[in-house]
């Protein structure tokens, strides 16, 4: 059955989430935090545990049986994720700690290869502080000048801005594909599509896109690509990088150690090992990138279209229902949205909403969302963020309107 044509069963999806059973100040848990993680299915909670009970061995270096079968699951998941992605070859696929990870590997060694004095490297006003920091780094350790693509008041990309801001002075694009605090989707092709015609390389922070959003790092035609495995409801502790071949093999290691070398001589030093391995350096996250499998065969049998399609149901519901609310103000309001509802009230600060709600049951985050540069641009220190998952329902939109008015009849 084709992926549209999917009935989605949100009863049945909730079952399959023990946590969403419980209770928090005796309320039934309604979560919609799930721009900062999301909740696990039991089969990746299975999956977890099968690992540790019936096959943990280290991997790679070992001849015993539950190496070997350690080795082989392990990766499994690589040819999983590639295909996940749609790259070509299995070995552009890099395991890291997670997106955080996975861009410092990037902005440390791409830059080590190819940034120097005077160069320019670009990002833009709506990245995450993951997105940011370490080009900050990079071109203060390399002499080099960071530039920020400005957003207009919608929350969307200042394209016109965008293209005068491109010169063969840009060594790389690092942009988010869907922002965290906005929600808004960046128009990734049209947007690779004129920074390739400069030559420059396009790094995705893909940790919010990569569960609502299907993605084909072929058809982009980005460099980089990275995303986080607890964004897409497996570990804590696993990322993804992809990158093109030819552009990792031109970078040194990130790191040194095991696995990352193919010889090592106290005399005459060491030769790296070829892709993937040259930066993998130790020993993986063996169980939490084999319970990433877990989750990426759970979301592959729903469907990433059918689980877009009902979660952008959700947040037209929530829209809707939330701008009738006096003194609130959604911030973020761009034409292409997807699973992320920041709003402010007047005269009330976020955190006190936030605290409120939680008592009534309901998780939201509130703050600047590791995102000060947006907090900036909008003139407020934080919002509160509602961010919702496939696991989410309607009638967890009507709790959260009614708990919301009942928290500013006390703050007001």
């Amino acid at each position: 059955m084709k992926d549209s044509q999917k009935v989605f069963d949100i009863d049945k999806v909730r079952s399959d989430f023990p946590i969403l059973q419980r209770k928090v100040f005796n309320k039934t848990l309604v979560y919609l935090d799930n721009a900062a993680t999301t909740q696990k299915p039991t089969k990746v909670i299975q999956r977890l545990a099968r690992y540790y009970e019936q096959e943990n061995a280290n991997i790679h270096r070992g001849v015993h049986y539950l190496s070997q079968i350690s080795t082989e699951s392990f990766e499994n998941v690589r040819e999983k994720v590639r295909a996940f992605l749609n790259a070509e070859k299995k070995h552009e696929i890099i395991f890291t700690r997670g997106t955080t990870e996975s861009i410092n590997l990037v902005a440390s060694s791409f830059s080590d290869a190819f940034l120097k004095e005077g160069d320019e490297v670009l990002i833009t006003e709506m990245e995450h502080h993951s997105n940011i920091v370490p080009w900050q780094m990079a071109c203060q350790k390399h002499q080099a000048e960071l530039k920020y693509v400005p957003i207009t008041n919608k929350g969307e990309l200042d394209e016109p801005a965008f293209e005068k801001m491109l010169s063969k002075r840009v060594k790389i694009l690092a942009l988010t594909h869907l922002s965290n605090a906005l929600g808004t989707i960046n128009p990734l092709k049209k947007i690779i599509k004129k920074a390739k015609a400069f030559n420059i390389p396009v790094l995705i922070d893909g940790a919010q896109a990569a569960a609502h959003l299907k993605v084909d790092v072929r058809d982009l035609d980005c460099d980089f690509y990275c995303f986080s495995g607890h964004k897409v409801y497996g570990p804590m502790g696993v990322g993804v990088l992809y990158g093109k071949e030819k552009i990792l093999e031109s970078m040194p290691p990130y790191q040194g150690g095991g696995e990352m070398i193919k010889e090592v001589s106290l005399k005459e030093g060491t030769t790296y090992n070829e892709l993937p391995f040259k930066f993998e350096a130790g020993t993986p996250n063996v169980s939490d990138v084999i319970g990433l499998e877990a989750a990426l065969d759970y979301i592959n049998d729903i469907g990433l279209t059918s689980i877009g399609n009902y979660e952008d149901s959700l947040l037209t519901e929530a829209t809707h229902l939330l701008n009738k609310i006096d003194g609130l103000h959604i911030i973020g309001q761009a034409q292409h949205k997807s699973s992320v509802l920041s709003f402010i009230v007047d005269q009330v600060h976020p955190y006190d909403v936030g605290t409120l709600l939680d008592k009534m049951g309901i998780a939201v985050r509130t703050g600047h969302h590791c995102a000060q540069p947006v907090m900036e641009k909008f003139g407020i220190s934080g919002t509160i963020r509602a961010s919702f998952a496939f696991y989410n329902s309607k009638y967890e939109i009507e709790l959260l309107r009614d708990a919301l008015q009942k928290a500013l009849s006390m703050l007001r």
